[in-house]
């Protein structure tokens, strides 16, 4: 159970720990990454890695039949440090990034789509609360994030369906990348889905895309944040858009529904957790059987892992909803 515990708080996004560090300075950043290498890619199509696990129960698709993509963008794993933005050579921390996020969240979508995640400079969790340095570091963050995205559409889409999946400050920078590569007519054609998960999304950022209505919807996105039943919150959170869609029944109603089944650090556990879900507001009432997920009011950690299997069936739905209304052109 130590272990276990000591696992989840460097994934917990809420985690904060004392530290002192200058002034936000991009000459004093780690260096850049180069997407032209595969070692700054967490996951890539056609190699083994963290993105590739599968529960027993599923069957392993290979990605020469996959006919779409997976753009995916992780939370924030950097607690402490000396700089604002983590180094992507920081093995420690890539290991981390590999077997918590990657592993259970980019995962959900390796069914249907060839996975792409970028590693990149991510803020410090500390960015979130200091609006000047931490401004600037999230900006420096998704500097490198968009970077990826650009590289990846010169050198490996070569035209095709993108779905976008991301998690907290993953979410952060994915709101920005939706917005600048697919918020035109033109552009939203390419997109399957954006995951954008976690964090506030506002439909007013956005001149096109607007917000999944159902669960086949296709070139529009989908947010959520996951918090016990009953849990009233006292001041606003970061979590809270004007948006929020039940990553069961994939709607924005206020309906109770149960999930399919989610997984927390196991792909091996016989039967999938059980979820009960009903949005209330612009969050998720949550009522789950894992047992330590269940004492928690905040569930941000878990937004993924509880609704792990309705994701994956909620991808390959709109990916051939995507091919039957885009059969002709």
């Amino acid at each position: 159970m130590k272990t276990f515990i000591f696992s989840l708080l460097f994934f917990f996004p809420a985690a904060l720990w004392a530290q002192s560090l200058q002034h936000f300075n991009a000459s004093l950043q780690p260096s850049a990454p180069d997407y032209s290498k595969p070692e700054y890619w967490a996951a890539l199509p056609f190699r083994q890695d963290a993105a590739d696990v599968i529960p027993k129960s599923e069957t392993w698709i290979s990605d020469s039949l996959k006919q779409v993509d997976l753009f995916y963008i992780y939370p924030t794993i950097y607690q402490k440090g000396s700089t604002w933005n983590a180094d992507v050579n920081d093995e420690k921390l890539n290991d981390r990034i590999d077997r918590l996020p990657v592993k259970y969240q980019a995962s959900a979508f390796n069914r249907v789509g060839r996975v792409y995640a970028p590693r990149y400079r991510q803020a410090i969790i500390k960015a979130y609360k200091d609006s000047l340095n931490g401004n600037a570091a999230l900006d420096f963050a998704y500097e490198d994030v968009k970077r990826a995205f650009a590289y990846y559409m010169e050198h490996y889409n070569n035209g095709r369906p993108v779905i976008i999946a991301s998690h907290s400050q993953g979410t952060t920078h994915s709101r920005r990348l939706i917005k600048d590569f697919f918020d035109t007519r033109q552009t939203q054609k390419q997109l399957v889905c954006a995951y954008i998960v976690g964090f506030a999304v506002f439909p007013n950022s956005y001149e096109v895309l607007e917000p999944c209505e159902t669960p086949e919807a296709t070139g529009c996105y989908v947010t959520w944040a996951s918090f016990r039943n009953g849990y009233t919150y006292k001041k606003n959170l970061p979590y809270f858009g004007e948006i929020c869609v039940n990553p069961v029944s994939w709607r924005t109603d206020s309906l109770p529904a149960e999930g399919r089944g989610g997984i927390l650090l196991g792909m091996d556990k016989k039967n999938p957790y059980r979820t009960k879900v009903q949005r209330n507001g612009n969050y998720l009432w949550v009522k789950s059987n894992i047992p330590i997920v269940q004492t928690w009011g905040n569930q941000h950690l878990v937004d993924y892992n509880l609704f792990w299997y309705d994701i994956r069936k909620n991808a390959a739905l709109r990916v051939e909803m995507y091919f039957k209304n885009n059969k002709s052109n």
